[in-house]
C-alpha cells in the first residue's frame, strides 16, 4: 500500500476543491482495507457494510398481509408461523428479514434458515429458448452490474442463514466462475462444498464454432463447518455411460495389509490373498451374509497370506443403489410447460431438500419463479418463504399450493400428495393497499408507518407534554392520532399550536407522519420561525428533498421473453388501481372478453405520458372462479393481446402498437368456462384491477 507524500496530498486537496475525479490508484491508500487472498474487483462494488445498512438504494419496507390461506397453524412448527410467499424487490425484502424488526418475521426468520435454493437469471442478455422452440426467458443485466446484484443478495442471504445452513446457487457458464469467487468471498473457500453439474437445454446445434453448451453449475456452500447432511442414493448406474445397470459380484479384498487379517466368511476362518487385507470388518461381513450378499466364486484361486494355495475367492455382491455423487445429470433440466415460462425440475429440488434438511427445517427461495422450491419443500413437511417480483410468478405459486393435493409424491409418482398445503401467506413488500394500511390496529398502525419512514423507536419521550414517537435522522417524530382527533387535521392551526408549546426545544425540524386526506398543506413542509415541520404523509410519501435518490417502481413485463428479467425497486408505493372498462359476453359455443380502456393511474406521475393501453402489462384469468379464491388458468401478457404481424416484436414496437390499439378482444371455449369468471388486469407498475363476470 503505497504512502501519500506531500505532492499527493496537495494534489488530493486539489481534486476536492475543483471537484475532479480522484485516479482510481488512490483507492487503498485513502481507504486501506485488509486484503483478502483473493477478491474478485470490478466497478461499482459496494463495501459489505453498506450493503448491510439501510441506504437509499434500497432500505427494509414493511411487510403487508393480503390474504391467509388454510387457517393460521402450521404442524411442525410455532403456532403463529405461516409460510410466506412475497410478492417484492427481494433485496428490500431480505434487507426487512435482516433488521428482524417487522411483527410478522421478528425472531422466525433472521438465523433460522437452514437452506436457501436461488436460481437466478443469468445475467447474460442471452435468450433461451424452451423444447418447442418458444422464447422462454432473456436476462438483460450483464458484466459487472449483474456480478453485483448477485452479491448484494448474497451477502444478505448469508447473515440470514441459520449457523448449521446451506446455500445452491444454481448459475451458467457465462457467470458462474465470478458468483463462484464472490461467494468465496462472502462465505469462505473453507466453506465450498460442490460444484454439482446439472442438465441444462438439450441443444445439439449445427455448424457451431464450439461445442453445445448441456450443463449448468450448482454452487454449493455452508455458513460453517457445522451442517446437516444425509446422504441420498440412486439406482446404481455406469460410471462411464450413465446407464442403470445390475448390481455385479466383485472383490472383497484392497491392498496393503492390516491386523487381525482373518475373517470368518461363510463359516469358515480365511486370511486375505497375500498382500492385501479384507475390506470389511467381521460386523460387516455378518451383516452381508444375512444379506445374502456373499459367496465363494470356485472358479478363482489365490495365495493366502501364509503362502496356501485356496480354490475359491470370497466376493460380495454390489448394492442396487449408490450414493448421489456430484454429477446431477440423471436429472432432466429445464421444465416447460403451459403455467410459467422456466421451472426448476422437482426431483432437482428433492434431491436438494432431502440432502440437507429435516422435516420442520425452513427452506427459503427468493427468485421462487414458479415455485418449484416451496413446493417441493411443502410436500417434504418443510417450512418456506418464497419471493420474486412478479405477479405472474406469485399467482403461479398460489395456484400451484392451493392445488398441491393433486399433484404427485416425488418417492412414489404414481400415488398423489394426501392433504391439502399448510397454511401460507401471501405478503406484499413496497407496495400496498391504503385501505388495509388504515384498517390495521392502532399499535399495528404506529409500527407499520415507523418501519416505512425508518423511524427510530425511542422510549418514554415527551416535549412540553406532546409525546414523542421516535426519531428520523436525529429529529424528532410525531405521529398524527387521527384515530382520535376525528374533526381536527394537521393544518395552519394545529401547527401554531404545537410550535408554540414545543418549537423552542427544536433544532431545526420536525416529522409529523399522518394520512394525506388529514394534512392541509399542500406543500411538503410549513416552516415557522427556524423550525421546518416536515409533512411525511400517507400515501404522498415522496419528499424529493429527502431522499437523494428517487423513488422507483416494481415494474411487471409486457412480453413473455422479459418475465425473468432483473429488476430493481427504490423504496414503497402505494396502489392504485387502473381505470378498466370492459366485458364479457357470450356467442354461441364461445365466451369473448372484451376490454375497451386501460388507464393507468400512475401515468400522470411518470416522466413518461403512458397512453390508452401502453401501461397494460398482462390479463390474468381464471375459467372456473369459485367465488373465493382466484386460481389462474390463462394469462396474457400485453404482446399475446396485439395482431400477430410478427412473430418477435421489440420493446418499443409493443409500446407503439399497445398505444394505437382501440380495443382488446380474447375468445375462448364457453365449455372450458364455470359459471363465474374473474379477470386481473395488471398494469406496468403492479397494480391491479379485478372483476368477476357470469357466464349466462
Amino acid at each position: 500500500m503505497p504512502n501519500l507524500n506531500e505532492y499527493d496530498i496537495e494534489f488530493l486537496i486539489d481534486c476536492l476543491k475543483s471537484g475532479k475525479d480522484i485516479p482510481l490508484e488512490y483507492k487503498y491508500a485513502l481507504f486501506p482495507t485488509k486484503q483478502k487472498e483473493y477478491e474478485l474487483v470490478y466497478a461499482g462494488k459496494m463495501r459489505k457494510e453498506d450493503v448491510l445498512a439501510d441506504n437509499e438504494e434500497a432500505k427494509a419496507v414493511p411487510l403487508q398481509i393480503e390474504k391467509i390461506f388454510n387457517g393460521s397453524k402450521y404442524p411442525l412448527a410455532a403456532k403463529d408461523w405461516h409460510n410466506l410467499l412475497v410478492f417484492g424487490d427481494n433485496l428490500q425484502v431480505l434487507k426487512t428479514f435482516y433488521r428482524n424488526e417487522d411483527p410478522l418475521i421478528k425472531g422466525k426468520v433472521k438465523g433460522k434458515v437452514r437452506l436457501i435454493y436461488i436460481d437466478p437469471p443469468f445475467g447474460t442478455g442471452d435468450e433461451y429458448d424452451g423444447n418447442k422452440g418458444q422464447s422462454a426467458y432473456s436476462a438483460k443485466r450483464k458484466g459487472a452490474d449483474f456480478v453485483e446484484f448477485l452479491r448484494r443478495r448474497l451477502i444478505l442471504l448469508k447473515e440470514i442463514l441459520a449457523d448449521d445452513g446451506v446455500i445452491f446457487v444454481r448459475l451458467d457458464y457465462h457467470f458462474g466462475h465470478y458468483i463462484k469467487v464472490i461467494m468465496d468471498e462472502i462465505f469462505g473457500k473453507n466453506n465450498f462444498r460442490n460444484e454439482l453439474v446439472v442438465n441444462r437445454f438439450k441443444r445439439q446445434l449445427r455448424n457451431l464454432n464450439q461445442f453445445n453448451i448441456a450443463t449448468d453449475s450448482l454452487y454449493f456452500y455452508t455458513k460453517t463447518d457445522n451442517y446437516y447432511f444425509n446422504e441420498v442414493d440412486i439406482s446404481r448406474i455406469c460410471g462411464f455411460c450413465g446407464a442403470e445397470r445390475e448390481p455385479q459380484w466383485g472383490r472383497m479384498t484392497s491392498p496393503g495389509l492390516r491386523k487381525p487379517p482373518e475373517r470368518v466368511i461363510l463359516g469358515q476362518l480365511m486370511l486375505p490373498p497375500k498382500g492385501r487385507h479384507w475390506s470389511y470388518t467381521q460386523d460387516k461381513i455378518d451383516q452381508l451374509t444375512k444379506e445374502g450378499r456373499i459367496q465363494i466364486n470356485p472358479d478363482v484361486a489365490f495365495t493366502d497370506l501364509e503362502g496356501n494355495k485356496i480354490r475359491g475367492l470370497p466376493e460380495c455382491l454390489q448394492t442396487d443403489r449408490i450414493p448421489v455423487d456430484s454429477n446431477w445429470t440423471d436429472i432432466k433440466g429445464y421444465v416447460f410447460n403451459s403455467s410459467y415460462p422456466t421451472e426448476n425440475p422437482e426431483e432437482l429440488l428433492e434431491r436438494v431438500i432431502a440432502s440437507t434438511t429435516e422435516e420442520g427445517d425452513l427452506v427459503m427461495d427468493v427468485f421462487a419463479g414458479s415455485g418449484a422450491t416451496i413446493a417441493v419443500a411443502e410436500k417434504m413437511s418443510r417450512r418456506w418463504i418464497g419471493c420474486d417480483i412478479g405477479k405472474l410468478s406469485v399467482y403461479t405459486m398460489q395456484k400451484r399450493l392451493l392445488t398441491i393435493q393433486n399433484s404427485k409424491l416425488l418417492a412414489n409418482p404414481k400415488k398423489k400428495y394426501g392433504k391439502a398445503s399448510s397454511s401460507f401467506a401471501v405478503v406484499t413488500s413496497g407496495l400496498y393497499d391504503l385501505g388495509k394500511v388504515f384498517a390495521l390496529k392502532k399499535n399495528d398502525y404506529i409500527n407499520f408507518v415507523k418501519q416505512l419512514f425508518e423511524v427510530e423507536d425511542i422510549s418514554n419521550k415527551s416535549i412540553g407534554g406532546l409525546a414523542i414517537d421516535g426519531k428520523k435522522r436525529e429529529f424528532y417524530v410525531k405521529i398524527f392520532p387521527y384515530w382520535e382527533l376525528e374533526d381536527v387535521s394537521v393544518d395552519e392551526k394545529y401547527l401554531m399550536e404545537l410550535h408554540k408549546n414545543i418549537g423552542n426545544k427544536l433544532d431545526g425540524r420536525f416529522y409529523i407522519i399522518a394520512p394525506a386526506n388529514n394534512v392541509d398543506f399542500i406543500s411538503d413542509y410549513s416552516q415557522i420561525d427556524n423550525i421546518r415541520y416536515y409533512f411525511l404523509k400517507v400515501p404522498c410519501q415522496v419528499i424529493k428533498e429527502l431522499h437523494k435518490i428517487q423513488f422507483k417502481k416494481l415494474r411487471q413485463p409486457q412480453r413473455i421473453s422479459r418475465v425473468n428479467d432483473l429488476d430493481d425497486a427504490i423504496g414503497f408505493h402505494f396502489v392504485r388501481q387502473p381505470e378498466v372498462e370492459s366485458e364479457l359476453e357470450v356467442s354461441g359455443d364461445k365466451v369473448i372478453l372484451k376490454v375497451n380502456k386501460f388507464d393507468s393511474a400512475y401515468a400522470a406521475d411518470d416522466d413518461e405520458k403512458l397512453e390508452n393501453f401502453e401501461s397494460l402489462a398482462m390479463i390474468l384469468i381464471d375459467r372456473n372462479y369459485n367465488g373465493e379464491t382466484f386460481l389462474m388458468t390463462d394469462f396474457y401478457f400485453a404482446e399475446d393481446l396485439l395482431p400477430k404481424k410478427k412473430k418477435k416484436k421489440v420493446d418499443e414496437e409493443i409500446k407503439k402498437e399497445l398505444k394505437a390499439q382501440k380495443e382488446i378482444v380474447k375468445e375462448f371455449p364457453k365449455k372450458n368456462c364455470g359459471a363465474n369468471v374473474m379477470v386481473i388486469y395488471v398494469d406496468i407498475y403492479g397494480n391491479e384491477f379485478k372483476e368477476v363476470f357470469k357466464v349466462e
